[in-house]
């Protein structure tokens, strides 16, 4: 009995200790990212991966257990059918941003906590998840020069914020082969964008626009996976996995006003307030998405998969407001190669190497020009030390490195290095214990 209660304790100061992290973390984040782009729609849309999926170029869809150790795979609640150990997982994101239009040049570096997720086995064939990540991230600050008459004119743009989302999920496997799940998803944040009209002139009267939109509604995904051999230990996975487009509760703010600015270019306080509204009731409708995806692997050595997605951002609205967005789509292909999970000799057979590229064309349109994006990834997965042989710990470290639009018919270019770190753990908690 006293055996059982240190292993208790052992394990409530570990929760503790998980929580007093994300706590710290979350206190420090900042804005995370710095692009024109997330101007549009809802910001730059982050996708439920975690570090060791976003190795493999971001393919989801088909993996569940990949070398026996658990996932937590969210894009898919279908796969915590596979979870047969108590899982969490926990990570931060850090990125370098470039920006180039005509000559012009900007780097920017932003971080932050990223996620939390725990899964735990309820049956031999179902577990359960449950975490917090990132929806969107919002933030950019620019301006564009012109002239009304003969007078000079500075519009200037801004915004930040950002969606997170906290889940719910449940995934059930139906005999060897079949396995089905579904995620309930509480979507929040805040979205603040203002947008400004300047005239050059010290003490000319400059109009704003500052908009705030609060989100705060639940939406629902779904997947399914099915799987069978094609060798004694060869697996092919098949899968799909969709999320509903649902309205989600908001509500708007929005006040504009007239202002001028001193001879040191600094913003007086508002002459004037010509409109303003305060937390009117809103909603937000999300797009409709599907995601296709097949998965091949060896026991304890590889695997390799594919994804397509798209989604249907020409029906997104925000206060029954359509957006002008275009339908996305886009693939992923990557895949994990383990020397030897069993060597003893050499730490570095039993690391996972992971590789992956991918392509999206976004659901921006400017002009006449669409915004595609590109990627490559690299990532690795350490193992550490178990010191009871009924607990896994693995370190997942991931980059990204890829570009987003143009500087054709003078866009911008964006190219960005994504670092992803995550701390993965498998271990028996909550099993039953026999006492002689």
């Amino acid at each position: 009995m006293k055996l059982l209660q240190i292993r208790m304790y052992k394990r409530i100061n570990y929760i503790a200790a998980i929580f007093v992290l994300v706590c710290g973390l979350g206190a420090q984040a900042q804005v995370t990212t710095s692009s024109p782009y997330s101007r549009y729609g809802l910001g730059n849309i982050k996708g439920s991966l975690l570090p060791q999926l976003r190795a493999m170029g971001g393919i989801s869809t088909a993996v569940n257990k990949v070398n026996g150790f658990n996932y937590i795979n969210m894009q898919n609640p279908a796969s915590y059918s596979g979870v047969t150990l108590t899982t969490i997982d926990i990570g931060m994101s850090a990125g370098l941003t470039n920006l180039t239009r005509n000559d012009l040049s900007e780097t920017s570096f932003n971080s932050t906590f990223s996620h939390i997720a725990f899964a735990v086995p309820v049956s031999r064939r179902s577990a359960l998840s449950f975490g917090v990540l990132p929806y969107s991230d919002l933030g950019y600050s620019y301006k564009n020069s012109t002239k009304i008459d003969t007078m000079s004119v500075d519009q200037l743009y801004e915004g930040e914020g950002g969606l997170s989302k906290a889940y719910m999920g449940y995934g059930y496997r139906f005999g060897d082969h079949l396995s089905i799940g579904a995620n309930v998803e509480y979507i929040f944040g805040n979205l603040l964008t203002t947008r400004a009209t300047e005239y050059v002139e010290a003490g000319a009267l400059n109009s704003k626009l500052q908009n705030k939109n609060s989100v705060g509604g639940l939406n629902y995904s779904y997947g399914i996976q099915y799987n069978f051999n094609i060798a004694p230990k060869t697996l092919v996975t098949l899968g799909y996995s969709g999320s509903s487009s649902g309205k989600v509760n908001s509500s708007q703010s929005y006040f504009a006003t007239v202002y001028t600015r001193d001879q040191n270019g600094n913003e007086n306080t508002a002459l004037d307030t010509l409109s303003s509204v305060i937390s009117a009731k809103s909603n937000l409708t999300l797009p409709l998405s599907h995601n296709f995806g097949i998965a091949i692997q060896q026991t304890d050595k590889w695997l390799i998969g594919a994804d397509v997605r798209m989604s249907k951002w020409s029906n997104v609205s925000i206060n029954n407001i359509n957006q002008g967005l275009q339908n996305s789509y886009g693939a992923s292909l990557g895949g994990q190669f383990t020397p030897d999970i069993t060597s003893y000799n050499s730490y570095f057979k039993r690391v996972d190497y992971r590789l992956g590229v991918n392509y999206d064309k976004t659901y921006i349109r400017i002009g006449n020009q669409d915004i595609k994006q590109m990627g490559a990834s690299l990532g690795f997965g350490f193992p550490l030390p178990s010191a009871n042989g009924l607990s896994f710990y693995k370190i997942n470290f991931t980059t990204e490195v890829g570009q987003r639009g143009t500087t054709t018919n003078n866009l911008v270019k964006e190219k960005f290095i994504n670092f992803h770190l995550g701390f993965t753990l498998n271990d028996t908690w909550f099993r039953r214990y026999r006492v002689d």
